[in-house]
Protein backbone atom coordinates (compact mmCIF):
# COMPACT_ATOMS: atom_id res chain seq x y z
CA UNK A 1 0.00 0.00 0.00
CA UNK A 2 2.76 2.44 0.54
CA UNK A 3 4.44 1.75 -2.41
CA UNK A 4 1.29 2.16 -4.49
CA UNK A 5 0.90 5.55 -2.44
CA UNK A 6 4.33 6.91 -3.37
CA UNK A 7 3.70 5.95 -7.32
CA UNK A 8 1.17 7.96 -6.88
CA UNK A 9 2.33 10.95 -5.26
CA UNK A 10 5.38 10.84 -7.29
CA UNK A 11 2.67 10.90 -10.48
CA UNK A 12 0.75 13.51 -9.09
CA UNK A 13 4.14 15.84 -8.56
CA UNK A 14 4.91 15.21 -12.09
CA UNK A 15 1.78 16.37 -12.83
CA UNK A 16 2.13 19.47 -11.19
CA UNK A 17 5.85 20.31 -12.64
CA UNK A 18 3.24 20.64 -15.81
CA UNK A 19 4.75 17.57 -17.35
CA UNK A 20 1.99 15.55 -19.53
CA UNK A 21 2.48 11.74 -18.52
CA UNK A 22 0.54 8.52 -18.26
CA UNK A 23 -1.03 7.50 -15.13
CA UNK A 24 1.92 5.43 -13.61
CA UNK A 25 1.33 1.32 -13.46
CA UNK A 26 -0.09 1.05 -9.89
CA UNK A 27 -1.63 -2.43 -10.37
CA UNK A 28 0.76 -4.61 -11.66
CA UNK A 29 4.22 -5.61 -9.71
CA UNK A 30 5.45 -7.48 -12.82
CA UNK A 31 5.17 -4.45 -15.87
CA UNK A 32 8.93 -3.85 -15.81
CA UNK A 33 9.43 -7.66 -16.67
CA UNK A 34 6.75 -7.26 -19.08
CA UNK A 35 8.51 -3.78 -20.29
CA UNK A 36 11.73 -5.88 -20.53
CA UNK A 37 10.77 -9.04 -22.44
CA UNK A 38 8.87 -6.65 -25.07
CA UNK A 39 11.61 -4.29 -25.81
CA UNK A 40 14.62 -7.10 -25.69
CA UNK A 41 12.61 -9.02 -28.05
CA UNK A 42 12.30 -5.41 -30.48
CA UNK A 43 15.94 -4.83 -30.04
CA UNK A 44 17.06 -8.41 -30.40
CA UNK A 45 14.59 -8.56 -33.79
CA UNK A 46 16.65 -4.82 -35.05
CA UNK A 47 20.17 -6.54 -34.40
CA UNK A 48 19.62 -9.60 -35.98
CA UNK A 49 18.12 -7.49 -39.05
CA UNK A 50 21.02 -5.70 -39.36
CA UNK A 51 23.34 -8.58 -39.92
CA UNK A 52 21.27 -11.37 -41.30
CA UNK A 53 21.95 -10.03 -44.76
CA UNK A 54 25.66 -10.88 -44.46
CA UNK A 55 25.28 -14.90 -44.49
CA UNK A 56 21.93 -14.67 -46.74
CA UNK A 57 23.43 -12.27 -49.57
CA UNK A 58 24.86 -15.06 -52.19
CA UNK A 59 21.21 -16.53 -51.95
CA UNK A 60 19.29 -12.61 -52.32
CA UNK A 61 21.32 -12.14 -55.47
CA UNK A 62 20.60 -15.54 -57.17
CA UNK A 63 17.45 -14.98 -56.27
CA UNK A 64 16.88 -11.58 -57.99
CA UNK A 65 19.59 -12.86 -60.47
CA UNK A 66 22.15 -10.18 -60.13
CA UNK A 67 26.17 -10.81 -59.77
CA UNK A 68 27.11 -8.91 -57.47
CA UNK A 69 30.93 -8.80 -58.34
CA UNK A 70 30.81 -7.20 -61.32
CA UNK A 71 32.18 -3.91 -61.41
CA UNK A 72 28.94 -1.76 -61.34
CA UNK A 73 27.17 -3.70 -59.06
CA UNK A 74 29.39 -3.16 -56.18
CA UNK A 75 27.53 0.01 -54.55
CA UNK A 76 24.20 -2.09 -55.19
CA UNK A 77 25.97 -4.73 -52.65
CA UNK A 78 27.03 -2.08 -50.14
CA UNK A 79 24.26 -0.35 -50.06
CA UNK A 80 22.15 -3.51 -49.05
CA UNK A 81 24.63 -4.14 -46.22
CA UNK A 82 24.60 -0.31 -45.17
CA UNK A 83 21.45 1.22 -46.10
CA UNK A 84 19.94 0.00 -42.86
CA UNK A 85 22.87 0.91 -40.46
CA UNK A 86 22.95 3.89 -42.41
CA UNK A 87 19.21 5.06 -41.67
CA UNK A 88 19.08 3.89 -38.24
CA UNK A 89 21.86 6.10 -37.56
CA UNK A 90 20.51 8.92 -38.54
CA UNK A 91 16.93 8.48 -37.53
CA UNK A 92 17.20 7.84 -33.76
CA UNK A 93 17.63 10.81 -31.69
CA UNK A 94 14.50 11.83 -34.05
CA UNK A 95 12.78 9.54 -32.97
CA UNK A 96 13.73 9.31 -29.32
CA UNK A 97 13.01 13.35 -29.07
CA UNK A 98 9.48 12.67 -30.40
CA UNK A 99 9.05 9.73 -27.59
CA UNK A 100 10.04 12.38 -25.16
CA UNK A 101 7.35 14.65 -27.07
CA UNK A 102 4.31 12.67 -27.58
CA UNK A 103 5.44 9.35 -25.59
CA UNK A 104 8.13 6.92 -25.87
CA UNK A 105 5.73 3.70 -25.84
CA UNK A 106 3.80 5.59 -28.90
CA UNK A 107 6.85 5.58 -30.84
CA UNK A 108 8.03 2.25 -29.92
CA UNK A 109 4.68 0.56 -31.17
CA UNK A 110 4.96 2.68 -34.45
CA UNK A 111 8.57 0.84 -34.64
CA UNK A 112 7.17 -2.77 -34.25
CA UNK A 113 4.08 -1.76 -37.18
CA UNK A 114 6.29 -0.35 -39.53
CA UNK A 115 9.35 -2.86 -39.28
CA UNK A 116 6.80 -5.76 -39.98
CA UNK A 117 5.21 -3.75 -43.20
CA UNK A 118 8.00 -3.51 -44.58
CA UNK A 119 9.60 -6.82 -43.83
CA UNK A 120 6.50 -8.39 -45.98
CA UNK A 121 7.20 -5.54 -48.54
CA UNK A 122 10.72 -7.15 -48.65
CA UNK A 123 9.95 -10.27 -49.78
CA UNK A 124 7.32 -9.54 -52.18
CA UNK A 125 9.68 -7.83 -54.58
CA UNK A 126 8.22 -9.75 -58.26
CA UNK A 127 11.28 -7.28 -60.46
CA UNK A 128 14.40 -9.23 -61.00
CA UNK A 129 17.64 -7.92 -62.35
CA UNK A 130 18.97 -3.92 -61.06
CA UNK A 131 15.20 -3.01 -60.56
CA UNK A 132 14.52 -5.95 -57.88
CA UNK A 133 17.86 -5.51 -55.91
CA UNK A 134 16.61 -1.72 -55.94
CA UNK A 135 13.43 -2.32 -54.74
CA UNK A 136 15.29 -4.53 -51.72
CA UNK A 137 17.26 -1.06 -51.41
CA UNK A 138 14.78 1.04 -50.73
CA UNK A 139 12.61 -1.14 -48.57
CA UNK A 140 15.54 -2.03 -46.41
CA UNK A 141 16.07 1.85 -45.71
CA UNK A 142 12.53 1.92 -44.46
CA UNK A 143 12.24 -1.30 -42.93
CA UNK A 144 15.28 0.57 -40.81
CA UNK A 145 13.08 3.06 -40.10
CA UNK A 146 11.06 0.74 -38.11
CA UNK A 147 14.34 -0.50 -36.80
CA UNK A 148 15.35 3.13 -35.43
CA UNK A 149 11.80 3.85 -34.03
CA UNK A 150 12.34 0.56 -31.27
CA UNK A 151 16.31 1.05 -30.69
CA UNK A 152 15.61 4.88 -30.02
CA UNK A 153 12.77 4.09 -27.40
CA UNK A 154 13.37 0.75 -26.12
CA UNK A 155 15.81 2.10 -23.43
CA UNK A 156 14.45 5.15 -22.27
CA UNK A 157 11.10 2.69 -21.56
CA UNK A 158 13.22 0.31 -19.50
CA UNK A 159 14.65 3.17 -17.41
CA UNK A 160 10.99 4.40 -16.66
CA UNK A 161 9.90 1.48 -15.70
CA UNK A 162 12.77 0.01 -13.36
CA UNK A 163 14.36 1.51 -10.26
CA UNK A 164 17.34 2.52 -10.56
CA UNK A 165 19.21 -0.32 -8.37
CA UNK A 166 18.14 -2.42 -11.12
CA UNK A 167 18.62 -0.51 -14.15
CA UNK A 168 22.05 -2.19 -15.31
CA UNK A 169 20.33 -5.37 -15.03
CA UNK A 170 17.42 -4.64 -17.18
CA UNK A 171 19.56 -2.43 -19.89
CA UNK A 172 22.39 -4.96 -19.74
CA UNK A 173 19.62 -7.79 -20.98
CA UNK A 174 18.48 -5.83 -23.29
CA UNK A 175 21.84 -4.54 -24.58
CA UNK A 176 23.85 -7.83 -24.37
CA UNK A 177 20.28 -9.26 -26.55
CA UNK A 178 21.27 -6.48 -29.11
CA UNK A 179 25.05 -7.49 -29.58
CA UNK A 180 24.24 -11.00 -29.58
CA UNK A 181 21.40 -10.23 -32.29
CA UNK A 182 24.38 -9.37 -34.57
CA UNK A 183 25.80 -12.36 -34.35
CA UNK A 184 22.74 -14.65 -34.24
CA UNK A 185 21.55 -12.91 -37.33
CA UNK A 186 24.16 -14.89 -39.05
CA UNK A 187 23.16 -18.12 -38.31
CA UNK A 188 19.70 -17.30 -38.91
CA UNK A 189 20.48 -15.82 -42.66
CA UNK A 190 22.87 -18.87 -43.03
CA UNK A 191 20.11 -21.45 -42.38
CA UNK A 192 16.74 -19.82 -44.42
CA UNK A 193 19.27 -18.48 -46.60
CA UNK A 194 19.36 -21.89 -48.78
CA UNK A 195 15.73 -22.87 -48.53
CA UNK A 196 14.46 -19.27 -49.68
CA UNK A 197 15.97 -16.08 -49.88
CA UNK A 198 12.52 -14.38 -49.14
CA UNK A 199 12.25 -16.53 -45.84
CA UNK A 200 15.45 -13.66 -44.59
CA UNK A 201 12.49 -11.29 -44.40
CA UNK A 202 9.03 -13.28 -43.78
CA UNK A 203 10.93 -14.27 -40.42
CA UNK A 204 10.70 -11.02 -38.73
CA UNK A 205 6.86 -10.84 -39.86
CA UNK A 206 5.51 -13.08 -37.38
CA UNK A 207 8.10 -12.40 -34.73
CA UNK A 208 6.70 -8.61 -35.57
CA UNK A 209 3.24 -8.78 -35.38
CA UNK A 210 3.26 -10.48 -32.44
CA UNK A 211 5.98 -7.70 -30.68
CA UNK A 212 3.35 -5.22 -31.82
CA UNK A 213 0.09 -6.66 -30.80
CA UNK A 214 1.50 -7.31 -27.19
CA UNK A 215 3.21 -4.15 -26.90
CA UNK A 216 -0.06 -2.11 -27.78
CA UNK A 217 -2.39 -4.06 -25.19
CA UNK A 218 0.61 -4.15 -22.56
CA UNK A 219 2.68 -1.06 -22.83
CA UNK A 220 2.17 2.09 -21.52
CA UNK A 221 3.94 5.42 -21.27
CA UNK A 222 5.15 5.77 -17.43
CA UNK A 223 7.86 8.53 -17.88
CA UNK A 224 7.78 12.35 -18.28
CA UNK A 225 6.85 13.60 -21.55
CA UNK A 226 8.34 16.90 -22.61
CA UNK A 227 6.17 19.14 -25.02
CA UNK A 228 8.10 20.99 -27.31
CA UNK A 229 7.64 22.14 -30.98
CA UNK A 230 9.70 20.37 -33.34
CA UNK A 231 13.33 21.53 -34.49
CA UNK A 232 12.57 21.10 -38.00
CA UNK A 233 16.26 23.30 -39.10
CA UNK A 234 18.32 20.62 -36.43
CA UNK A 235 16.36 17.93 -38.07
CA UNK A 236 16.98 18.89 -41.58
CA UNK A 237 21.09 20.07 -41.00
CA UNK A 238 21.81 16.79 -38.76
CA UNK A 239 19.95 14.46 -41.16
CA UNK A 240 22.28 15.87 -44.32
CA UNK A 241 25.13 16.20 -42.32
CA UNK A 242 25.20 12.80 -40.72
CA UNK A 243 24.05 11.16 -44.01
CA UNK A 244 26.71 12.41 -46.28
CA UNK A 245 29.43 11.52 -43.70
CA UNK A 246 28.04 8.47 -44.01
CA UNK A 247 27.69 7.96 -47.69
CA UNK A 248 31.20 9.24 -47.75
CA UNK A 249 32.64 6.28 -45.83
CA UNK A 250 30.46 3.89 -48.04
CA UNK A 251 31.93 5.48 -51.69
CA UNK A 252 35.41 5.52 -50.06
CA UNK A 253 36.03 1.92 -49.83
CA UNK A 254 34.70 0.93 -53.48
CA UNK A 255 37.29 1.38 -56.65
CA UNK A 256 37.80 4.57 -58.28
CA UNK A 257 39.80 6.07 -61.48
CA UNK A 258 42.52 3.16 -61.15
CA UNK A 259 42.64 3.00 -57.46
CA UNK A 260 41.81 0.43 -54.84
CA UNK A 261 39.80 2.56 -52.59
CA UNK A 262 37.40 5.91 -53.31
CA UNK A 263 39.24 8.08 -50.91
CA UNK A 264 40.61 10.70 -53.15
CA UNK A 265 37.16 10.45 -55.02
CA UNK A 266 36.17 14.07 -55.65
CA UNK A 267 32.78 13.12 -54.84
CA UNK A 268 33.60 11.29 -51.45
CA UNK A 269 35.76 14.45 -50.04
CA UNK A 270 32.74 16.50 -51.31
CA UNK A 271 30.43 14.46 -49.03
CA UNK A 272 32.59 14.03 -46.31
CA UNK A 273 33.87 17.25 -45.98
CA UNK A 274 30.35 19.07 -46.88
CA UNK A 275 29.15 16.33 -44.10
CA UNK A 276 31.16 17.32 -41.43
CA UNK A 277 30.51 21.19 -42.39
CA UNK A 278 26.72 20.64 -42.21
CA UNK A 279 26.92 19.35 -38.70
CA UNK A 280 29.25 22.32 -37.74
CA UNK A 281 26.08 24.37 -38.62
CA UNK A 282 23.81 21.52 -37.08
CA UNK A 283 25.27 22.09 -33.61
CA UNK A 284 25.31 26.11 -33.71
CA UNK A 285 21.82 25.64 -35.09
CA UNK A 286 21.47 23.54 -31.80
CA UNK A 287 22.39 26.34 -29.42
CA UNK A 288 20.07 28.61 -30.96
CA UNK A 289 16.63 27.21 -30.74
CA UNK A 290 14.54 27.10 -28.29
CA UNK A 291 13.84 23.60 -28.25
CA UNK A 292 16.78 21.41 -29.81
CA UNK A 293 16.61 17.63 -31.08
CA UNK A 294 20.35 17.05 -30.09
CA UNK A 295 20.77 18.43 -26.27
CA UNK A 296 23.98 19.70 -26.53
CA UNK A 297 23.49 20.29 -22.65
CA UNK A 298 23.52 17.19 -21.63
CA UNK A 299 27.00 16.96 -22.49
CA UNK A 300 28.12 18.81 -19.19
CA UNK A 301 26.88 15.80 -17.61
CA UNK A 302 30.36 13.86 -17.17
CA UNK A 303 28.58 10.40 -17.13
CA UNK A 304 27.05 10.82 -19.87
CA UNK A 305 29.58 12.39 -22.01
CA UNK A 306 32.33 10.01 -20.61
CA UNK A 307 29.69 6.91 -21.22
CA UNK A 308 29.47 8.04 -25.17
CA UNK A 309 32.93 9.22 -25.57
CA UNK A 310 33.93 5.74 -24.63
CA UNK A 311 30.75 3.60 -26.45
CA UNK A 312 32.39 5.47 -29.87
CA UNK A 313 35.90 3.74 -29.88
CA UNK A 314 34.39 0.78 -28.61
CA UNK A 315 32.12 0.51 -31.35
CA UNK A 316 34.37 1.46 -33.88
CA UNK A 317 36.86 -1.54 -32.84
CA UNK A 318 33.89 -3.77 -32.61
CA UNK A 319 32.12 -2.84 -35.98
CA UNK A 320 34.33 -3.84 -38.37
CA UNK A 321 35.43 -7.41 -36.23
CA UNK A 322 32.34 -9.46 -37.61
CA UNK A 323 33.08 -8.51 -41.49
CA UNK A 324 36.87 -9.43 -40.73
CA UNK A 325 36.19 -12.67 -38.92
CA UNK A 326 33.69 -13.60 -41.02
CA UNK A 327 36.07 -13.13 -44.31
CA UNK A 328 38.69 -14.62 -42.26
CA UNK A 329 36.79 -17.84 -41.76
CA UNK A 330 34.96 -18.14 -45.10
CA UNK A 331 37.93 -17.26 -47.50
CA UNK A 332 40.68 -19.02 -45.80
CA UNK A 333 39.80 -21.21 -43.06
CA UNK A 334 37.28 -23.07 -43.91
CA UNK A 335 38.12 -23.95 -47.04
CA UNK A 336 41.56 -25.22 -45.77
CA UNK A 337 39.40 -27.07 -43.30
CA UNK A 338 37.17 -28.96 -45.66
CA UNK A 339 34.07 -27.21 -46.05
CA UNK A 340 33.06 -26.40 -49.86
CA UNK A 341 32.87 -22.60 -50.35
CA UNK A 342 29.11 -22.45 -50.72
CA UNK A 343 28.92 -23.77 -47.07
CA UNK A 344 31.39 -21.06 -45.47
CA UNK A 345 28.66 -18.97 -44.80
CA UNK A 346 26.70 -21.30 -42.13
CA UNK A 347 29.35 -22.45 -40.67
CA UNK A 348 31.36 -19.12 -40.37
CA UNK A 349 27.97 -18.22 -37.81
CA UNK A 350 28.50 -21.18 -35.76
CA UNK A 351 31.99 -21.19 -35.55
CA UNK A 352 32.05 -17.34 -34.49
CA UNK A 353 29.42 -18.46 -31.56
CA UNK A 354 31.68 -18.11 -28.67
CA UNK A 355 31.68 -14.41 -29.25
CA UNK A 356 28.03 -14.49 -28.43
CA UNK A 357 28.37 -16.89 -25.60
CA UNK A 358 30.90 -14.65 -23.85
CA UNK A 359 27.98 -11.32 -24.23
CA UNK A 360 24.98 -13.91 -23.06
CA UNK A 361 27.00 -14.74 -19.95
CA UNK A 362 28.87 -11.54 -18.84
CA UNK A 363 26.71 -8.85 -20.18
CA UNK A 364 23.78 -9.63 -17.26
CA UNK A 365 25.83 -10.25 -14.85
CA UNK A 366 28.15 -7.02 -15.28
CA UNK A 367 24.56 -4.50 -15.47
CA UNK A 368 23.62 -6.32 -12.26
CA UNK A 369 27.23 -5.66 -10.26
CA UNK A 370 27.19 -2.40 -11.87
CA UNK A 371 23.84 -1.53 -10.21
CA UNK A 372 25.96 -1.92 -6.90
CA UNK A 373 29.23 -0.63 -7.64
CA UNK A 374 28.74 1.17 -10.64
CA UNK A 375 30.00 1.12 -14.26
CA UNK A 376 33.28 2.56 -14.13
CA UNK A 377 35.73 -0.61 -13.23
CA UNK A 378 33.86 -2.99 -15.19
CA UNK A 379 33.41 -1.12 -18.31
CA UNK A 380 37.38 0.14 -17.92
CA UNK A 381 38.11 -3.42 -17.31
CA UNK A 382 36.00 -4.71 -20.40
CA UNK A 383 37.86 -2.76 -22.36
CA UNK A 384 41.25 -3.45 -21.26
CA UNK A 385 40.15 -7.18 -21.81
CA UNK A 386 38.95 -6.65 -25.17
CA UNK A 387 42.19 -4.85 -26.41
CA UNK A 388 44.16 -8.09 -24.40
CA UNK A 389 41.74 -10.21 -26.70
CA UNK A 390 42.73 -8.02 -30.16
CA UNK A 391 46.22 -8.57 -29.42
CA UNK A 392 45.72 -12.22 -29.29
CA UNK A 393 43.61 -12.18 -32.33
CA UNK A 394 46.86 -10.42 -34.39
CA UNK A 395 49.49 -13.28 -32.85
CA UNK A 396 47.14 -16.15 -33.92
CA UNK A 397 48.69 -17.99 -37.56
CA UNK A 398 46.38 -17.63 -39.93
CA UNK A 399 45.58 -20.82 -40.18
CA UNK A 400 44.75 -21.27 -36.70
CA UNK A 401 43.85 -24.22 -34.18
CA UNK A 402 40.17 -24.00 -33.38
CA UNK A 403 39.98 -24.33 -29.70
CA UNK A 404 41.97 -21.19 -29.37
CA UNK A 405 40.72 -19.26 -31.65
CA UNK A 406 37.18 -20.10 -29.89
CA UNK A 407 39.09 -18.87 -26.96
CA UNK A 408 40.01 -15.37 -27.90
CA UNK A 409 36.36 -15.30 -29.14
CA UNK A 410 35.02 -16.00 -25.70
CA UNK A 411 37.61 -13.52 -24.08
CA UNK A 412 36.97 -10.16 -26.86
CA UNK A 413 32.58 -11.51 -25.88
CA UNK A 414 33.36 -11.18 -22.15
CA UNK A 415 35.38 -7.67 -22.60
CA UNK A 416 32.69 -6.23 -24.80
CA UNK A 417 30.03 -7.92 -22.14
CA UNK A 418 31.41 -6.07 -19.33
CA UNK A 419 32.16 -2.99 -21.07
CA UNK A 420 28.56 -3.05 -22.80
CA UNK A 421 25.82 -3.22 -20.11
CA UNK A 422 27.85 -1.20 -17.07
CA UNK A 423 28.15 1.48 -19.78
CA UNK A 424 24.31 2.12 -21.23
CA UNK A 425 22.66 2.18 -17.57
CA UNK A 426 25.42 4.55 -16.72
CA UNK A 427 24.34 6.91 -19.46
CA UNK A 428 20.45 6.31 -18.98
CA UNK A 429 21.08 6.47 -15.37
CA UNK A 430 22.46 9.87 -15.59
CA UNK A 431 19.90 11.92 -17.95
CA UNK A 432 17.15 13.43 -16.50
CA UNK A 433 13.63 11.70 -17.03
CA UNK A 434 12.13 13.89 -19.50
CA UNK A 435 15.46 13.66 -21.62
CA UNK A 436 15.89 10.04 -21.76
CA UNK A 437 14.53 9.29 -25.46
CA UNK A 438 16.31 11.61 -26.85
CA UNK A 439 19.73 11.02 -24.95
CA UNK A 440 19.15 7.21 -25.60
CA UNK A 441 18.80 7.98 -29.09
CA UNK A 442 22.29 10.43 -29.07
CA UNK A 443 23.61 7.67 -27.40
CA UNK A 444 22.50 4.87 -29.97
CA UNK A 445 23.83 7.40 -32.71
CA UNK A 446 27.07 7.83 -31.70
CA UNK A 447 27.47 3.67 -31.80
CA UNK A 448 26.05 3.00 -34.64
CA UNK A 449 27.48 5.54 -36.85
CA UNK A 450 30.71 4.22 -35.70
CA UNK A 451 29.10 0.88 -36.91
CA UNK A 452 29.51 2.29 -40.43
CA UNK A 453 33.26 4.24 -39.94
CA UNK A 454 33.89 1.12 -38.14
CA UNK A 455 33.32 -0.64 -41.82
CA UNK A 456 34.79 1.83 -43.43
CA UNK A 457 37.88 1.50 -41.56
CA UNK A 458 38.63 -2.32 -41.40
CA UNK A 459 37.83 -2.25 -45.16
CA UNK A 460 40.12 0.13 -45.86
CA UNK A 461 43.04 -1.18 -43.62
CA UNK A 462 42.19 -4.39 -44.69
CA UNK A 463 42.15 -3.32 -48.32
CA UNK A 464 45.55 -1.04 -48.16
CA UNK A 465 47.68 -4.71 -46.73
CA UNK A 466 45.66 -6.81 -49.63
CA UNK A 467 46.70 -3.98 -52.24
CA UNK A 468 50.80 -4.05 -51.72
CA UNK A 469 51.34 -8.15 -52.59
CA UNK A 470 48.00 -9.52 -53.72
CA UNK A 471 48.31 -8.72 -57.53
CA UNK A 472 51.84 -9.93 -57.79
CA UNK A 473 50.94 -13.41 -55.67
CA UNK A 474 47.57 -14.04 -57.69
CA UNK A 475 48.97 -13.82 -61.28
CA UNK A 476 52.28 -15.86 -60.51
CA UNK A 477 49.80 -18.09 -58.94
CA UNK A 478 47.50 -18.28 -61.60
CA UNK A 479 50.38 -18.26 -64.43
CA UNK A 480 51.69 -21.02 -62.52
CA UNK A 481 48.71 -23.16 -63.17
CA UNK A 482 48.20 -22.63 -66.65
CA UNK A 483 46.28 -19.46 -66.81
CA UNK A 484 47.00 -17.45 -69.88
CA UNK A 485 49.37 -14.54 -68.85
CA UNK A 486 46.52 -11.75 -69.88
CA UNK A 487 43.84 -13.08 -68.05
CA UNK A 488 45.88 -13.24 -64.98
CA UNK A 489 46.55 -9.90 -64.92
CA UNK A 490 43.11 -8.90 -65.93
CA UNK A 491 42.39 -10.63 -62.77
CA UNK A 492 45.09 -9.77 -60.17
CA UNK A 493 44.18 -6.04 -61.87
CA UNK A 494 40.86 -6.64 -59.91
CA UNK A 495 40.66 -4.13 -56.83
CA UNK A 496 41.13 -6.09 -53.55
CA UNK A 497 37.69 -5.18 -52.29
CA UNK A 498 36.09 -7.49 -55.04
CA UNK A 499 38.34 -10.49 -53.66
CA UNK A 500 37.39 -9.66 -50.32
CA UNK A 501 33.14 -9.64 -51.51
CA UNK A 502 33.70 -12.60 -53.02
CA UNK A 503 34.98 -14.12 -49.82
CA UNK A 504 32.40 -12.71 -47.48
CA UNK A 505 29.55 -13.53 -49.84
CA UNK A 506 30.41 -18.03 -49.81
CA UNK A 507 31.18 -17.97 -53.63
CA UNK A 508 34.37 -19.90 -55.36
CA UNK A 509 36.51 -17.27 -55.48
CA UNK A 510 38.79 -17.77 -58.36
CA UNK A 511 36.08 -20.02 -60.37
CA UNK A 512 33.98 -16.35 -60.06
CA UNK A 513 36.86 -14.04 -60.65
CA UNK A 514 38.14 -16.05 -63.63
CA UNK A 515 34.84 -17.28 -65.60
CA UNK A 516 33.86 -20.46 -67.27
CA UNK A 517 35.81 -19.23 -70.34
CA UNK A 518 39.24 -19.13 -69.27
CA UNK A 519 38.47 -22.14 -66.72
CA UNK A 520 37.26 -24.10 -69.93
CA UNK A 521 40.78 -23.65 -71.82
CA UNK A 522 42.55 -25.33 -68.57
CA UNK A 523 43.62 -28.59 -68.02
CA UNK A 524 41.09 -30.20 -65.88
CA UNK A 525 43.32 -31.27 -63.26
CA UNK A 526 44.74 -27.46 -63.44
CA UNK A 527 41.12 -26.07 -63.53
CA UNK A 528 40.29 -28.21 -60.41
CA UNK A 529 43.02 -27.05 -58.37
CA UNK A 530 42.90 -23.14 -58.50
CA UNK A 531 38.96 -23.61 -57.65
CA UNK A 532 39.57 -26.35 -55.47
CA UNK A 533 39.59 -25.67 -51.43
CA UNK A 534 43.46 -25.18 -51.68
CA UNK A 535 44.35 -22.40 -53.77
CA UNK A 536 42.61 -19.76 -53.10
CA UNK A 537 43.30 -19.33 -49.68
CA UNK A 538 46.88 -20.66 -49.53
CA UNK A 539 47.12 -17.97 -52.56
CA UNK A 540 45.42 -15.04 -50.25
CA UNK A 541 46.95 -16.10 -46.32
CA UNK A 542 49.88 -14.06 -46.77
CA UNK A 543 48.82 -10.68 -47.98
CA UNK A 544 45.39 -10.85 -45.37
CA UNK A 545 47.79 -11.35 -42.75
CA UNK A 546 49.49 -8.28 -43.34
CA UNK A 547 46.03 -6.90 -43.18
CA UNK A 548 44.70 -8.05 -40.36
CA UNK A 549 47.87 -6.95 -37.72
CA UNK A 550 46.82 -3.83 -39.08
CA UNK A 551 43.13 -3.89 -38.48
CA UNK A 552 43.33 -6.05 -34.99
CA UNK A 553 46.12 -3.18 -34.15
CA UNK A 554 43.56 -0.33 -34.49
CA UNK A 555 41.15 -2.27 -32.62
CA UNK A 556 43.46 -2.08 -29.89
CA UNK A 557 44.16 1.44 -29.92
CA UNK A 558 40.35 2.06 -30.20
CA UNK A 559 40.04 -0.02 -26.94
CA UNK A 560 42.47 1.32 -25.04
CA UNK A 561 40.77 4.95 -26.09
CA UNK A 562 37.49 3.49 -24.66
CA UNK A 563 39.38 2.46 -21.26
CA UNK A 564 40.52 5.89 -20.81
CA UNK A 565 37.11 7.27 -21.34
CA UNK A 566 35.59 4.81 -18.91
CA UNK A 567 38.12 5.39 -16.21
CA UNK A 568 37.46 9.42 -16.89
CA UNK A 569 33.37 8.92 -15.87
CA UNK A 570 34.10 8.80 -12.54
CA UNK A 571 32.50 7.41 -9.58
CA UNK A 572 28.57 6.39 -9.90
CA UNK A 573 26.59 8.99 -10.86
CA UNK A 574 22.83 8.85 -10.99
CA UNK A 575 19.80 11.87 -11.60
CA UNK A 576 17.78 12.59 -8.61
CA UNK A 577 14.22 14.09 -9.29
CA UNK A 578 14.06 17.40 -7.00
CA UNK A 579 11.95 17.67 -3.99
CA UNK A 580 7.94 18.29 -4.59
CA UNK A 581 8.73 22.45 -4.15
CA UNK A 582 11.60 22.58 -6.52
CA UNK A 583 10.39 23.62 -9.61
CA UNK A 584 13.28 22.61 -11.82
CA UNK A 585 14.90 19.62 -12.06
CA UNK A 586 18.35 18.76 -10.16
CA UNK A 587 20.93 15.91 -10.33
CA UNK A 588 23.14 14.47 -7.74
CA UNK A 589 25.91 11.97 -7.79
CA UNK A 590 24.67 8.86 -5.82
CA UNK A 591 27.47 7.13 -3.50
CA UNK A 592 27.93 3.64 -2.50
Amino acid sequence: MAATSSAAGRWRRQQSLGVADAAPDMADPHYKWIVLSNTTLGVLMATINASILLIALPDIFRGVGVNPLEPGNTSLLLWLIMGYLVVTAVLVVTFGRLGDIFGRVKMYNAGFAVFSVFSVLLSVTWMHGTAGVLWLIVMRILQGVGGAMLMANSNAIITDAFPVEQRGLALGLNQVAGIAGSFLGLIVGGVLGPIDWRLVFLVSVPVGLFGTVWAYLKLHDTGLRQPARSDWWGNLTFAVGLISVLVGITYGIQPYAGHTMGWTNPGVLAALGGGVLVLVIFCVVETKVAEPMFRLGLFRIRAFTAGNLASLPASLGRGGLMFILIIWLQGIWLPQHGYSFESTPLWAGIYMLPLTVGFLIVGPVSGWLSDRFGARSFATGGMIVAAVSFGWLALLPVNFNYWEFALVLLLNGIGMGLFASPNRASIMNSLPPNRRGVGAGMSTTFQNAAMVLSIGIFFSLMISGLARSLPQTMSAGLIAQGVPPADAMQVAALPPVAVLFASLLGYNPIQTLLGPDVLHQLPAGHAAYLTGRGFFPALISAPFSEGLTVAFGFAIVACLVAAIASWLRGGRYVYVEPRPENQTLASQPVSH
